[in-house]
């Protein structure tokens, strides 16, 4: 009985665990992006990070793709969380979050999903076009890595070249 009790509560873990992971790339068109993006660049700032947003929607399959890409890879992962806040922004018919796309710089005209850099004080310093991070079908490591690593804070401080 002890083990039956084990195994349904391991079960139950790696249920919750899955959700978990999943609920992470969900996008919500009820979400109010300004206020998620205002929240993000606060966190960013008291962290030393810049803030990662990802533009797409629960329709999009290459926004799914990315994800899956990104999160099953651990070094990717990694410097996802040592460098950045995350945040999704829907854009779908439900919600097409305007305000948040004229303060993101429009980056939908590159498609989606498409990925802006924001500083610790909420500048945009970037707008990638995710086509650029392809090879083939799927997402390529060394661009995505090379992307990533080219927009942490110490990549773009001048103090790091000095």
């Amino acid at each position: 009985m002890k083990k039956i009790i084990q195994s349904f509560t391991l079960s139950i873990l790696l249920t919750l665990s899955f959700n978990s992971f999943a609920q992470t790339e969900t996008y919500d068109p009820s979400a109010d992006a300004m206020k998620d993006i205002q929240s993000a660049v606060k966190t960013a700032s008291k962290e030393g990070k810049h803030v990662f947003v990802k533009v797409g929607g629960n329709w999009c399959g290459w926004c799914k793709k990315y994800a899956k890409f990104t999160h099953e890879d651990a070094e990717i992962s990694k410097l996802m969380e040592d460098n950045y806040v995350k945040v999704l922004v829907n854009w779908s018919n439900d919600n097409k979050n305007p305000e948040a796309m004229k303060y993101l710089g429009n980056p939908q005209r590159f498609g989606y999903p498409v990925f802006v850099i924001l500083d610790g004080h909420g500048k945009v310093i970037h707008i990638q076009n995710s086509a650029y991070l392809e090879s083939g079908k799927g997402c390529d490591k060394n661009k995505v890595m090379m992307f990533l690593k080219g927009w942490t804070t110490t990549a773009i401080d001048p103090k790091t070249y000095n």
